[in-house]
């Protein structure tokens, strides 16, 4: 059940769907209005590139989408499966994503395409940090999936089924998040150009460092309950 979720994972999620967001929104206004984390949207313009006979954009979306499964993978590699489990390793993830977002801004602030690729990565390895929780599907990075669960709620709850509040507090928290980021990150780019985006790798080094904490914290508790 998603009840069983603890507090920190909705403060996290809030977060990292914030930075997503901000990433996001600075894609955007930056890169000729090309989104980075919304994969949905990037296919369809690669659509559109082939049916143009644009070569030279289909290859740089291809290398956006290709640059967002190999963060994924990163992910994947390092975690062994995607279930939330307190213990592993998530600063060295947030770590690396934030090390991917330093390394874009010093592309992106020389109009080099590599930038828009380690911003993709960025997104894909966060979006790959968390899966699946106890049933529920928590993603960061885009908000599609995320509406569409909370539409299935509501149509069983009008169905009399039970309504899980905890679970549509997640998701509002992730949907929030990734609005504000966006707020955010419009503004910050209107006044520091690309370089808005070392509030987001900022962020990320302290979830790590945070994490980090509560992750020693949390296992020196466990080996004294032990004793």
């Amino acid at each position: 059940m998603i009840s069983k979720l603890p507090r920190w994972v909705e403060y996290g999620a809030f977060v990292l769907a914030l930075v997503a967001g901000f990433i996001n929104s600075v894609g955007f206004l930056g890169f000729s209005h090309q989104s980075i984390s919304h994969l949905s949207g990037i296919a369809t313009m690669i659509g559109t590139s082939i049916a143009d006979a644009s070569f030279i954009s289909t290859l740089h979306l291809l290398g956006v989408i290709l640059s967002f499964l190999a963060g994924s993978t990163l992910s994947g590699f390092f975690l062994r499966g995607g279930a939330l489990r307190l213990g592993r390793n998530y600063s060295r993830l947030l770590l690396l994503e934030a090390l991917f977002i330093l390394g874009a801004i010093y592309f992106l602030t020389k109009d080099a395409l590599f930038g828009h690729y380690l911003a993709s990565a960025a997104c894909g390895l966060q979006n790959a940090l968390v899966t699946t929780f106890s049933g529920a599907v928590v993603r960061t990075t885009h908000v599609t999936g995320i509406f569409t669960d909370l539409g299935l709620m509501i149509g069983a709850r009008l169905r009399g089924e039970a309504f899980d509040k905890r679970k549509a507090l997640l998701f509002m928290l992730i949907i929030s998040g990734f609005i504000l980021g966006g707020v955010f990150g419009t503004f910050a780019y209107s006044a520091l150009m690309f370089e808005a985006l070392f509030i987001p790798a900022a962020i990320c080094l302290v979830l790590a460092v945070a994490y980090s904490i509560f992750n020693a914290k949390a296992g020196k508790q466990h080996s004294q309950h032990e004793l």
